[in-house]
């Protein structure tokens, strides 16, 4: 041992004052965690601050210094935000090729109006081109001679009018010289005068009118071929044209919207067709009191109240008023008040009894919101946004009533179906029969009983419908079926688990 350097023994030493240093170390960690924390005070230790100095509280996070509120409210205005930055566009785009769009949804409503007529040729054998050329054809041929003839009967009857408007007048013009009002010859002499003066004054204005009713003029007949040409297109590939539409639906949504179109086209047929037979007996019964009570352009007034009854409301008002100012310009106070009665009970008649009869529920749209969809389709295209206004919120109510009622069933569909000892409180129940024995469940691992789940969207569908092997209410695990009872359908076993069902 004399041999061994000098510095193996330095080395040992020193491990042996470091493994002391380490059970020292230790003892004190054991001390601290039995008696709390030991500070030992060194050189470079930072004292601790004094008893009355402030606690400094952390920052919070910028998300959380905002109130809930608010923030829900702020992602709730971006989105509002953008949807009406989609709407302002998608109006612009509309307001450039507003021609084109109300073409086509003219020749839409047409289409519903004739389908019906398509689908009876067919069920009798006649191909689908010739039923579709037949009823096209057929349809705005009646459209031309009804026009024709409210034409020619304005034609034949302007003279008769001008004399009675002017003896109207005269009427008048006396009634004011002997009313208690005290107007004088003079006084009506001047407002005569002065509307001629207005008049030849305007003739610029007149003639500039003239030439944009020209414009106007090219435009209608425009539009009337474009209505014409997508009427043609929509009798014959109708079904062609929606598959070919759905190809842009996203094929998450493609499913729903493919449910609705169907709905959606249910509805408008049943408002056009309804809304035609309302406003032919409309003009039918009014045109008939205006005939009996003699007075003039009964049937063009007739023809006038059946295109108005195609505007909600406003068309019925307007027509009416018209034809009250005619009686009472043409015949007497007395005719006039007549004209109103005959008006208003029709309209009556129309309001409690022919539209809830004919339109049903397949057409349900709350009066303030028909008002203010005609005063908005008024603002945007005139007339014919009044028109086409009522339609499109009755399809647009089918549409999102349908496509809610499809989300709920899908996230119902798309829940994790109950398991365990909970599936027995959750499964629908089916009432007791006394003809059925009584049915036994297989109890699970843990004890409890399991029922077989059912969906509640399966739940929820009729009797007759078939059950889907993967749904619908069904007996327990080991139950007797009834004598002479139909076989059940197959449920998928229980598991080991809990009573789950899945596979």
């Amino acid at each position: 041992m004399s041999r061994v350097p000098s510095w193996l023994g330095q080395v040992g030493a020193e491990l042996t004052r470091m493994g002391e240093r380490l059970d020292q170390r230790r003892a004190e960690a054991d001390a601290e965690a039995e008696d709390g924390p030991v500070r030992v005070a060194t050189r470079d230790s930072v004292p601790p601050p004094p008893a009355y100095a402030p606690a400094v509280p952390p920052k919070p996070d910028p998300s959380a210094a905002i109130p809930w509120g608010m923030r829900v409210a702020g992602e709730a205005g971006w989105r509002l935000l953008v949807l009406a930055g989609t709407v302002w566009v998608l109006m612009r785009v509309i307001g450039a090729v507003q021609l084109v769009v109300l073409a086509f949804v003219l020749g839409l409503l047409i289409t519903a109006l004739l389908q019906p007529t398509v689908a009876w040729l067919k069920r009798y054998g006649v191909p689908r081109g010739l039923a579709t050329a037949l009823t096209a054809i057929a349809g705005f041929v009646v459209m031309g001679l009804v026009g024709w003839f409210v034409v020619w009967q304005v034609m034949e009857n302007i003279d008769d009018v001008s004399s009675r408007v002017t003896q109207g007048i005269n009427e008048l013009k006396r009634w004011l010289l002997n009313s208690p009002f005290h107007v004088t010859e003079a006084q009506i002499n001047d407002i005569a005068k002065t509307l001629s003066d207005a008049v030849g004054s305007n003739t610029e204005k007149i003639t500039s009118a003239g030439l944009q009713g020209l414009t106007v003029l090219v435009e209608v007949l425009t539009g009337m071929f474009l209505a014409m040409f997508s009427t043609l297109f929509l009798l014959y590939d109708g079904n062609k044209i929606w598959n070919w539409s759905l190809k842009f639906v996203p094929a998450a949504a493609r499913e729903g919207v493919a449910g609705a179109g169907p709905r959606a086209w249910h509805t408008l047929t049943a408002y056009v067709r309804g809304t035609v037979l309302v406003a032919l007996i409309d003009a039918v019964f009014i045109g008939l009191g205006l005939y009996l009570l003699d007075v003039p352009l009964a049937v063009p007034l007739a023809v006038f109240i059946f295109l108005g009854a195609f505007v909600p409301l406003v068309g019925a008002l307007v027509s009416g008023a018209l034809a009250v100012v005619v009686a009472l310009v043409t015949q007497d106070v007395f005719t006039a008040l007549m004209v109103l009665l005959v008006v208003l009970g029709v309209q009556q008649i129309e309001g409690h009894v022919l539209q809830p009869f004919i339109l049903g529920r397949a057409v349900r749209v709350h009066p303030l919101a028909v008002v203010l969809a005609v005063a908005a389709g008024s603002l945007v295209a005139g007339i014919a946004g009044a028109v086409v206004a009522v339609p499109l919120v009755a399809v647009a109510n089918t549409v999102v009533g349908y496509l809610r009622a499809y989300s709920q069933e899908q996230s119902l569909r798309d829940a994790p179906p109950p398991h365990g000892a909970t599936a027995h409180g959750t499964a629908p129940t089916p009432s007791p029969d006394p003809r059925t024995p009584a049915t036994v469940a297989a109890p699970d691992a843990s004890g409890a009983s399991a029922a077989a789940p059912a969906s509640p969207a399966s739940a929820a569908a009729p009797a007759s419908a078939a059950p889907e092997p993967d749904a619908g209410p069904g007996p327990a695990a080991g139950s007797v079926p009834a004598p002479g009872a139909p076989p059940a359908p197959s449920i998928r076993p229980a598991t080991a688990e809990g009573g789950d069902d899945t596979a």
